[in-house]
Parts: structure tokens; C-alpha cells; sequence
């Protein structure tokens, strides 16, 4: 993954719950037009957070992996898509159309962002989740846009609340 960002934030997620902290927090950010992409080992938790970040949108459905239908949609708040572009290769995500999704009116969250790393906008949020034991993850989190680099600045003065 080639990220230039211009900031940067490390969150250690002891559990679940301090993981879905985090979802919550960014998700009470969210604007229109949000673009967070995520990327990470398998079993490193991006469908947990997902899971989370759904929940923090008040999206009240089950929200699952989209891993087999690539893309699933939401209400709540804003209107939140989530994609899983694993399976996909770059051409294959350009003639789904998906980038159209990162300039619409909702919340676009990408597991496996890195995959169509082309189609990406330039201003948005990444996050490389690492494993560190079973239970525990570190979150790297980088702000590529001025709103973006502003959520990273407020995370690194104050934590993520």
C-alpha cells in the first residue's frame, strides 16, 4: 500500500470494544461524501469495524461481510456503503462503477481498499489494521485531505472520545 499522507495516528485497541470505540468515534465524523478505506491481514477485523462503524452511523440492520456481493448498502444517519473489493481485480472494480459511490451523499467504507488503490479518491481516511495477539489490534491511521488530516490532528491532541 503506497500512502501519502500527510497525517498520522496509532491507535492500540486492547479489544473488541476499544476497537468499536474507535468505529463510533470516526463514524460521528462522517460527512457526505466520507471515503475510508481499509486494509489489513485476514482475520485482522475490517468486518468488525465495519460491523462497529455501521452502528456509530445508527445503521439498525445486520450488517455482514459484502465479500460475495462485493457491495452492500444502508440507511442510517447518512447513507452507508460498504464494499469488500477482495475478490476483485482493478479493471473488474472500474466496470462495476464502484468509484462512483466515493462522490455520492453517504459514507463509503472499503475492505481491502489497497485492491483498487487506482479508483480511490485522493482525499480520504486510511487504516491499516495490524494483529498484535488474538484479541488485541494497532490501528494506523492516515488523513489524506483536509478533513481528514483534521480528524488525524484532533485524534493525536485528544485520543479518540
Amino acid at each position: 500500500m503506497d500512502i501519502k499522507a500527510s497525517a498520522q495516528f496509532v491507535y492500540e485497541a486492547k479489544d473488541y470494544n476499544a476497537t468499536a470505540t474507535l468505529a463510533a468515534y470516526l463514524a460521528r465524523q462522517a460527512l457526505p461524501g466520507t471515503v475510508i478505506g481499509l486494509d489489513g491481514d485476514l482475520g485482522a477485523g475490517k468486518t468488525a469495524f465495519s460491523k462497529a462503524f455501521a452502528k456509530g452511523l445508527e445503521v439498525q440492520e445486520l450488517v455482514n461481510s459484502p465479500t460475495f456481493t462485493i457491495i452492500k448498502e444502508y440507511e442510517g444517519r447518512l447513507p452507508f456503503y460498504h464494499m469488500d473489493v477482495y475478490r476483485l481485480s482493478i479493471d473488474e472494480a472500474d466496470e462495476l462503477g464502484l468509484d462512483e459511490y466515493f462522490y455520492g451523499t453517504g459514507v463509503t467504507l472499503v475492505e481491502w481498499a489497497s485492491v483498487i488503490e487506482e479508483l480511490l479518491p485522493t482525499e480520504l481516511l486510511r487504516i491499516e489494521i495490524e494483529t498484535v495477539s488474538e484479541f488485541e489490534r494497532r490501528f494506523f491511521i492516515y488523513g489524506t485531505g483536509l478533513m481528514y488530516e483534521k480528524w488525524v490532528a484532533t485524534m493525536q491532541e485528544n485520543g479518540v472520545l
